[in-house]
């Protein structure tokens, strides 16, 4: 298992050549420390573990890795489903002016055109996503004040690199001299 950046994981995650919208996340307070733990799954790419922690409110350190390399029936059923309510999204900057005027011009045709037809948040948060060319979004589960009961079957899944990369954050965190996350 290699740790890495938190943001090291997050270029994997929008390099994979997946479908974007097939991707679930689940998040919350990370046990026994400051900061948040987060699982992001792609039936195709796997499962990537992140540990961060808001050193400042313009700064997020963490380390993460990559705990499966497929996503099979047994992780999966901790994963939200796609009807779930609550929605997340990993985006890339456009690469140039050119890119960002024709994400822009999608962008507005998807609001024009949600705007003038009944749609469920759902649908407009997929469509925005894609128009924004998003390489990763999809159904999350999120807690913020405390851990989904989904979050904490995944740590004891994967007890060996829970208990690894708390140790990273931890070090990361003393060695910030940050005796408490950002809120």
């Amino acid at each position: 298992m290699r740790i890495r950046e938190w943001q090291d994981i997050l270029e994997d995650v929008t390099d994979r050549a997946v479908d974007p919208d097939d991707w679930r996340a689940v998040a919350g307070d990370r046990a026994g420390g400051v900061g948040e733990d987060m699982y992001l799954a792609h039936p195709r790419a796997g499962v990537f573990f992140l540990k961060t922690y808001a050193k400042n409110p313009y700064e997020v350190r963490g380390v993460g890795t990559q705990v499966a390399r497929k996503l099979d029936d047994e992780i999966g059923s901790f994963m939200p489903q796609q009807e779930s309510g609550g929605r997340f999204a990993v985006q890339s900057p456009p690469a140039d002016e050119e890119q960002a005027e024709t994400v822009s011009k999608r962008l507005k045709t998807v609001l024009e055109t949600h705007s003038d037809a009944p749609t469920r948040p759902q649908d407009l948060f997929d469509d925005v996503m894609e128009a924004l060319e998003s390489p990763a979004f999809g159904p999350m589960e999120y807690d913020q004040y405390d851990r989904p009961e989904a979050l904490e079957d995944l740590a004891d899944r994967f007890e060996e690199a829970d208990e690894l990369l708390h140790a990273e954050l931890d070090e990361l965190i003393e060695t910030d001299e940050v005796d408490r996350g950002f809120m």
